[in-house]
């Protein structure tokens, strides 16, 4: 009986923790202003529907969510939003009411007031006296409500527009009646392929115009609907959302939205995200703190986005229509940056959601043959990398978050680890790492592919998987082939050695949106590994210290996600979220205590440019949310947490089943930050972690701060979480040589792991086959002694042996220079992000691909390329021509011609051939091209080549008014 009244106490208790009204907290307007790209908008907890204004009609790089608060002018209401994106989609089904005075005025864009605008949870307001019009907005789930009051003299009107942002495939509007237009939209951005339908209805009649003037034809998509007189001047607009059909979107419309309160929907919507927000309770911070803090809680609650409608269809990763029975189908799936600790946030204050979230991706998985990398709408955007489903999957299983087919999952985490034929993954899984020769970002796929290996390790070991746990341990130790032992860095690979010169400032093609700096703390399945191989926790705790030390600045490509700078700790974007919490590793956790508090009171602020970087689909939010309850997911996989610093006084985590967690501390200030003692249900805690199934229990948390570093807390006998790697691997050798091209002679060297054994060969023999074979197979095997020379065409291959166990094998090509006497001069400034090595990289026989990023092509923005070729001696010349790429989504475009030059003493020169570009500018993919062609024989010296740019990007292009690039390599002549 006792049992029953406190679980029944327990649920009430968090009923009325519900109806507390956290919503007054929260300031949707956080987030829209600086590089935050957020929204303001109306939406409900996960909600289909993001109903608000848009002041952004390009893609541009702020304009991602729709909105901008340095924006004065706005284009209408629109019912999708992305919540603090990098890339822009969304915006679809735009209205604007407006009155009518016949003047002949455009009515887009608007004028707008900051101060005219009021936005909380589930609302969104903005007066807008330009046009004679208040409006208001709430929403349900898959609804959205507009509530109009005209203040003008004139005829009421609203325009409907289905052309807004993004490249329209097809659309349709029908009138139903005169209350009712129904139809869809399928447009093309970053989903290529999305589809919504719609059915709208008002609570006034109308009819649809064509007037001269400013009005556009109904055949473009823009539309205007002129309504009766009517004694009131208010228009309420309903509009549902459907992925599946009209009469889907009817029905979603007709079951969440049958009347037409405009107050009590509100009012629905404001409970509704009271119940979410209460989930967590902080009390004893500042006005500020709170504001910061809900916020933040209300950003991880607005993505992922309901997909399926109310009789559970939706539209799959195949295009066709599906149904399930049960938990809702989500969208919008940012998983690079989500993975880290929004999805491990859902897993203490949303196990029902991570379990749906769950099945969602099995079910992509089921249509599209993989699980989700970043999925929009239905659609993969192949935008980012690693296959991150997979540590959002092991995690919820680690932490016991069932209801999920596991044998499947683990099926299907295998499937897109072992796609051999995507990213590079074929050569990882044969090298064990990734060279710049394979693929781009070959650092950072590199280390993320080993951690998502060891997230299927751990989850095929808890499946009885034995083998195969075994065999993905050893994947999750690839980092260990890219860490430089005399660096200390993260360092590219190249040609079997180490690309240089390297500079871990720089921000290059090797990383992904981060430098070497940013990504040689990313080892989170094996942290004591990392710490092993830099010496032990006393030199690893320095390696912090220099990071976050470091000159802020970085070099190399502008990139604007890297952001908050502490050192070269880049707080504005993902790779970096962990690193703090490194310190409680190594033994010096007040380190951690600090920078946290730092984090959290600098980084953070209530403004619209209060986020240091994007909000990222809740992950910037996430971090926050966590670092402010006193403690964080580093490993997510493993079910463990690294105490940082609280925020509050106290927090209260309401979990599903009733019971709660509370985080008590004595006067958090952003001095009183430093730990002196814990308790964890009341034991004495000198550990800087927290397991899950000790928050899950329920319990409390209580800490004990001071103003001075506590050197004797956290610090005794390491003990932590173990989440090093149950095995080892036998690091690959690296070959030294001088480059790739060889003209007289060249030395080669090769070096190993300390007390490894060297094999190599260099007669073309397959060193792997002949290793792998009977043993008298390896008598001809070469053990390294020394630097040898080589005088020709050669291909190195090494190997490193370790007992009965050996390493991956290294091949490096040297090959003769195929023009040892001609020179190069380039007039035209290279962009040094995109050299080819120097000038000589056009005649040095290497051909560049199509993935441009792995350095072979050279590259020039916003001016003609011209270069000089001296053959250092007259010579016959009848086929001429010059290599060019194109990709139009990252600017690179054919250039309009090239012309070629021939000249005897280097100064007169005669054009002897001029070629014009036949590609269309449109092209999505990317496409080799070469411009050439043949002309009478000719001796000459010298030979100039002229390549005239693209120009300004065309207004339909997202880069609209930038300077195109011309990627060029290779150019020749021929007798």
């Amino acid at each position: 009986m006792k049992k029953i009244l406190f679980s029944l106490f327990a649920c009430l208790s968090f009923q009325a923790n519900a109806q507390v009204d956290l919503a007054r907290h929260v300031d949707p307007f956080i987030g829209t202003g600086g590089h935050g790209h957020t929204y303001p908008g109306a939406t409900l907890p996960f909600g289909m529907v993001q109903l608000s204004p848009d002041t952004r009609v390009d893609g541009s790089w702020d304009g991602c969510g729709g909105y901008h608060h340095s924006d004065s002018m706005m284009y209408g209401f629109s019912h999708t939003h992305l919540s603090g994106t990098g890339c822009s989609d969304y915006g679809d089904i735009l209205l604007l009411p407006y009155v009518n005075k016949l003047d002949g005025t455009p009515i887009q864009p608007v004028r707008f007031s900051h101060a005219d605008e009021l936005a909380e949870p589930g609302y969104y307001s903005v007066d807008l006296p330009t046009v004679g019009v208040k409006t208001e907005f709430t929403t349900t789930v898959r609804v959205g409500f507009h509530r109009y009051a005209f203040n003008g003299v004139g005829e009421h009107r609203v325009l409907l527009d289905l052309r807004h942002r993004d490249k329209v495939l097809g659309a349709e509007m029908r009138m139903v009646s005169d209350r009712r237009i129904e139809g869809y939209r399928r447009s093309s951005a970053w989903a290529r392929d999305q589809v919504v339908y719609f059915s709208m209805e008002f609570s006034r009649p109308f009819e649809l115009i064509n007037l001269p003037g400013n009005e556009t034809a109904p055949d473009s998509l823009h539309y205007t609907l002129r309504f009766k007189e009517d004694k009131s001047n208010e228009l309420l607009v309903k509009v549902a959302l459907s992925s599946v059909s009209e009469a889907n979107a009817r029905m979603n419309l007709e079951r969440e939205l049958p009347g037409w309160d405009f107050v009590a929907t509100k009012s629905a919507a404001r409970a509704a995200w009271n119940r979410e927000l209460g989930k967590i309770e902080a009390k004893g911070g500042s006005e500020k703190q709170l504001r910061i803090f809900y916020t933040a809680l209300y950003h991880t609650m607005i993505v992922p986005n309901v997909y399926s409608d109310v009789d559970g269809r939706y539209r799959g990763r195949d295009g066709q229509v599906h149904a399930i029975d049960g938990p809702e189908q989500y969208t919008v799936f940012s998983l690079w940056d989500t993975y880290r600790a929004w999805h491990p946030l859902m897993t203490i204050i949303d196990r029902k959601r991570t379990t749906a979230y769950v099945n969602t991706f099995l079910r992509q998985y089921r249509e599209g043959g993989l699980l989700p990398v970043w999925e929009l709408s239905a659609n993969e955007t192949e935008c980012m990398i690693g296959y991150h489903a997979v540590p959002v999957i092991a995690d919820a299983d680690a932490k016991g978050i069932g209801g999920f087919d596991r044998m499947q999952a683990l099926m299907a985490m295998r499937k897109s680890a072992e796609a051999k034929e995507r990213y590079g993954l074929g050569a990882y899984m044969k090298h064990a790492m990734l060279s710049l020769d394979d693929e781009h970002e070959s650092v950072s796929k590199t280390l993320e592919y080993a951690y998502d290996d060891w997230c299927i390790a751990t989850m095929a070991q808890r499946l009885g998987q034995g083998p195969l746990a075994q065999q993905y341990f050893e994947r999750s130790q690839s980092w260990k082939n890219l860490l430089n032992p005399v660096t200390g860095f993260m360092q590219p690979r190249v040609n079997g050695g180490w690309l240089s010169p390297f500079d871990p400032y720089e921000v290059n093609n090797n990383f992904t949106e981060a430098n070497s700096w940013q990504y040689s703390f990313y080892v989170p399945q094996d942290i004591p590994g990392l710490m092993r191989i830099h010496g032990g926790m006393e030199r690893f705790a320095g390696r912090l210290d220099a990071l976050f030390a470091a000159d802020n600045r970085t070099r190399g490509r502008e990139q604007a996600d890297i952001t908050g700078l502490i050192g070269q700790y880049a707080h504005g974007n993902e790779p970096s979220h962990h690193m703090a919490y490194l310190y409680n590793y190594c033994g010096q956790p007040w380190k951690t205590q600090r920078l946290v508090r730092k984090i959290m009171d600098e980084f953070y602020q209530a403004s619209p440019d209060g986020l240091i970087g994007n909000e990222d689909c809740g992950q910037m939010s996430a971090w926050l949310v966590f670092s402010a309850m006193g403690f964080y997911p580093v490993t997510p996989g493993a079910p463990y947490y690294a105490i940082g610093t609280p925020w509050f006084q106290e927090v209260t985590i309401h979990l599903e089943d009733g019971k709660s967690f509370v985080v008590r501390a004595d006067e958090p200030s952003a001095s009183r930050c430093y730990i002196q003692s814990l308790e964890v249900n009341g034991q004495v805690r000198n550990t800087a972690f927290l397991s899950h199934e000790e928050l899950s229990k329920g319990g409390s948390m209580s800490f004990t701060l001071s103003d001075r570093p506590a050197s004797n807390w956290g610090t005794g006998t390491w003990s932590h979480p173990e989440v090093a790697v149950d095995s080892s691997i036998v690091i690959n050798p690296v070959i030294h040589t001088n480059g790739k091209l060889l003209r007289d002679s060249m030395t080669i060297s090769i070096s190993a792991a300390a007390g490894d054994t060297i094999l190599y060969s260099v007669d073309g023999v397959d060193l792997e086959k002949k290793w792998s074979g009977p043993g008298p197979t390896r008598s001809g095997l070469r053990t390294y002694t020394g630097p040898f020379t080589v005088k020709e065409a050669t291909t190195v291959q090494s190997m490193a042996v370790r007992g009965n166990r050996f390493s991956r094998v290294v091949r490096a090509e040297v090959q003769p220079y195929p023009h040892p006497d001609w020179k190069v001069a380039v007039a035209t400034e290279v962009n040094p992000q995109y050299t080819a090595g120097g000038p000589e990289g056009i005649i040095d026989g290497i051909r560049g691909t199509t993935n441009w990023r792995k350095g072979d092509w050279q590259g020039y923005q916003g001016a003609d390329f011209e270069a000089v070729i001296d053959f250092g001696k007259p010579m016959p010349v009848r086929e001429l021509g010059g290599g060019f790429l194109q990709d139009m989504r990252s600017w690179i475009l054919m250039p309009k011609s090239v012309e070629f030059q021939l000249s005897d003493d280097g100064k007169t020169y005669k054009t002897v051939l001029t070629v014009t570009n036949s590609l269309s500018d449109r092209l999505e993919e990317n496409v080799l091209h070469d411009f050439e062609g043949h002309i009478p024989v000719t001796v000459a010296r010298y030979l100039k080549v002229k390549a005239v740019n693209y120009g300004r990007l065309p207004i339909w292009h997202p880069g609209a008014g930038y300077p195109a690039f011309i990627f060029v390599d290779e150019v020749w002549a021929n007798p």
